[in-house]
């Protein structure tokens, strides 16, 4: 009797033994184990997510920047020439405001086409291809602007910038109207009211004589 309980006793320890065995190999399963299977609970492998786009843009502030570019540059060499060649301090003046704001604007537009992979305009010959773009003056006027002195240089700088302002302010309004990219409508914005100002302020000096 005590041999039969024994025997009992052993084969059920050995029944216990199998099953724990049989949800081990079923756990190693779920968790990718050798079998190489995935459990219900685990994610399928997702591709990677894809980096968000630094700020859409359009065409149309490609060709804002684009012109941009060469167009605040002239304006940089115009101001440069009125230190050695301006009668007026406010002429000087104005020419120093109008570098401190466009120089840093170039460095801002020349990054915005480097980061959508377009050509960033180049320097001297580059420039001369935006001939005829708004308010640009012809390689004629800006030999005058340089042969001119005092009171001369003086009338003739603020007619020019006045003209280069105004062609500034409708690019900017294009960009307002056309543009998607947001710092790039908020640069637009600033040139309008920045540069309309000025407008302003060179007509009074040329009135003022």
């Amino acid at each position: 009797m005590n041999s039969k309980r024994s025997l009992v006793r052993r084969g059920a320890v050995v029944v216990t033994a199998g099953a724990a065995a049989l949800v081990l190999a079923a756990c190693g399963s779920a968790d990718g184990g050798p079998t190489g299977h995935t459990g219900h609970s685990a994610s399928p492998t997702a591709p990677a997510p894809s980096s968000a786009p630094q700020g859409r843009h359009n065409a149309a502030d490609v060709a804002f920047a684009r012109g941009m570019v060469p167009h605040h540059r002239q304006a940089v060499d115009m101001a440069d020439l009125a230190p050695g060649r301006a009668h007026s301090a406010e002429v000087r003046k104005l020419a120093e405001e109008i570098k401190k704001a466009q120089g840093p604007e170039i460095e801002t537009l020349s990054g915005w086409l480097a980061s959508w992979g377009e050509d960033v305009p180049s320097p001297g010959a580059g420039d001369h291809s935006a001939h005829g773009m708004d308010g640009m003056m012809t390689g004629e006027e800006m030999a005058t602007l340089e042969k001119a002195s005092g009171t001369a240089f003086d009338t003739a700088f603020l007619k020019m910038m006045i003209k280069h302002h105004q062609g500034a302010v409708k690019m900017a309004r294009t960009e307002r109207a056309d543009g998607s990219h947001a710092p790039a409508r908020k640069m637009a914005g600033r040139i309008i009211d920045s540069q309309t100002a000025e407008i302003k302020k060179m007509n009074e000096l040329l009135a003022k004589g």
